[in-house]
């Protein structure tokens, strides 16, 4: 290596020590350069698990699945988002290295975190969170599967299909990683759990990255500054701890992670394409034996968002109808929203799934409506900071700059007085496969809330809690709803 180019590695941190991973030697690196961190080296550990046919087919899986649709700038791919969160989880450890070396990291330590870091979306299927969450308990019901233990499967087939060699326990220490553990496991360093998956309170590589990167990729600006709290903490009693100053600027992480939920990832377009893509799917599974390939590495090798393209290629009629739904969304036929209601949790029991269901909306159909079961989508979903209702910075511990080697909580009070009361919110939202009969549905739909209303003004008289589930007005669908959409094609055909 050049003399010029090692200085530019010195002035980029790292020096004679600080190699990545376990490979002493800076020329056996290579440099891909990254929109969000800049060029980032890789080893030929890590090279071994990149340059296979298992791993490059993470390019084919679209980060933000079916938001693409929507925000024509988030394209990027699961591909670059683990190697980000591979080389942070790499600079978290080594930075460990060089400021706690009473910690006794081991090169072992620090390879098994980056790989962890680089493998842990190995699992992810179809539109990501799609197929685990959606996809999957349609066609299978009952199912407990998750994206996780897909990466657990596919681990164990990229070792095997090119002859990578790792020892077992590595192997399974790098399985443990991914999961996140709050208490470790035998023999391995407790802290180390919480660098890429931290079950303990949230704060991990992999929410650095992503939240950075779809960020950067949609257009949305993140107040959050990640690269101050990795440079600000500390292992204490065998915790990822923060320095007191990074206390809002954790709320802020959470906050951004919220906001990106609740603006981006269930965007109401995004969302009526999503049911379009697990209705293609559903009718292609019989035919494909798509939901088979969690089973099988090989199968599960192949299933990418290319699945729709597959589906629109093919000539089996069995497959026509799953075609049409696709040709749909080409042609932004999509699946309407109706309505949403956005209810505290202690509401769950009374607006529940028994409560509102598709049965239920069509026993308030009108005389005159037309539409049936079929017509309606409902998604009751949660929409929180990290830790359901819980504030997720009251689980994280602090340290001061008088006193690094001893650990606290913030209240939120003393972080800010303009803190949420709130963490968690519950939305039903009602979506229809048919355009036209948004309105009718969207009547009844408001009918049978004003019901449920009813109840709940009954049960929560002695309660603090909100007593009345208001249609927003915003969201009300004028009568004359066809007639617009009809003018506003003819002024368009006539411009």
């Amino acid at each position: 290596m050049s003399n010029d180019s090692y200085r530019k590695l010195l002035r980029r941190g790292y020096t004679e020590d600080s190699s990545l991973m376990d490979d002493d030697d800076a020329d056996t690196l290579k440099y891909v350069n990254d929109p969000i961190h800049g060029y980032i080296p890789l080893s030929p550990t890590a090279l071994q698990f990149i340059d296979t046919p298992q791993f490059q087919r993470l390019r084919y899986l679209k980060q933000m699945g079916s938001a693409y649709f929507v925000f024509p700038g988030c394209s990027h791919n699961r591909f670059e988002h683990c190697i980000g969160t591979s080389y942070l989880a790499t600079s978290v450890v080594q930075n460990f290295m060089q400021w706690q070396p009473e910690l006794d990291i081991t090169k072992r330590d620090l390879r098994c975190v980056t790989l962890a870091g680089l493998c842990h979306d190995l699992g992810h299927g179809p539109f990501s969170h799609v197929f685990d969450n959606v996809f999957l308990p349609r066609v299978v019901p009952g199912i407990k599967w998750s994206h996780e233990q897909g990466s657990e499967m596919m681990l164990n087939h990229t070792i095997d299909e090119n002859h990578i060699d790792i020892d077992d326990s590595d192997v399974s220490f790098i399985k443990k990683l991914i999961r996140g553990s709050e208490t470790g496991a035998p023999g391995e360093k407790t802290f180390l759990f919480d660098i890429v998956s931290n079950n303990r309170n949230g704060v991990d590589v992999d929410k650095f990255d992503y939240i950075q990167r779809d960020c950067y990729n949609v257009g949305v600006k993140s107040s959050y500054d990640f690269s101050r709290l990795m440079l600000n903490s500390r292992v204490i009693d065998d915790e990822l701890c923060y320095s007191h100053k990074e206390a809002y600027n954790l709320t802020e992480m959470f906050h951004t992670r919220y906001s990106l939920h609740k603006r981006v990832y269930s965007h109401r377009a995004a969302e009526g394409i999503e049911r379009m893509i697990v209705d293609a799917m559903a009718v292609a599974n019989p035919v494909l034996k798509i939901a088979d390939a969690i089973h099988d590495p090989r199968m599960y090798q192949n299933l990418t968002d290319d699945v729709l393209r597959d589906i629109e290629r093919s000539r089996e009629p069995e497959l026509q109808e799953a075609r049409d739904i696709i040709s749909r969304i080409y042609t932004r036929d999509i699946y309407k929203f109706v309505d949403e209601f956005i209810m505290p949790a202690d509401f769950s029991a009374i607006a529940s799934k028994q409560h509102i269901n598709e049965a239920a909306i069509v026993g308030f159909r009108a005389d005159g409506d037309d539409f049936v079961e079929h017509d309606i989508l409902i998604n009751f979903a949660r929409k929180h900071f990290g830790m359901g209702s819980e504030n997720p910075v009251d689980h994280i511990n602090f340290y001061s700059k008088y006193k690094n080697n001893e650990k606290f909580s913030i209240p939120s009070e003393m972080i800010s007085m303009c803190m949420p009361q709130k963490y968690q919110e519950h939305i039903v939202r009602i979506f229809t496969r048919t355009p036209h009969k948004r309105k009718q549905i969207q009547k009844a739909v408001r009918r049978l809330i004003d019901q449920i209303d009813k109840r709940i003004q009954r049960n929560s008289q002695n309660s603090m809690s909100p007593s009345s589930l208001t249609p927003n007005r915003g969201l009300t669908i004028p009568d004359d709803i066809e007639d617009l959409v009809k003018k506003r094609r003819l002024d368009f055909n006539s411009a």
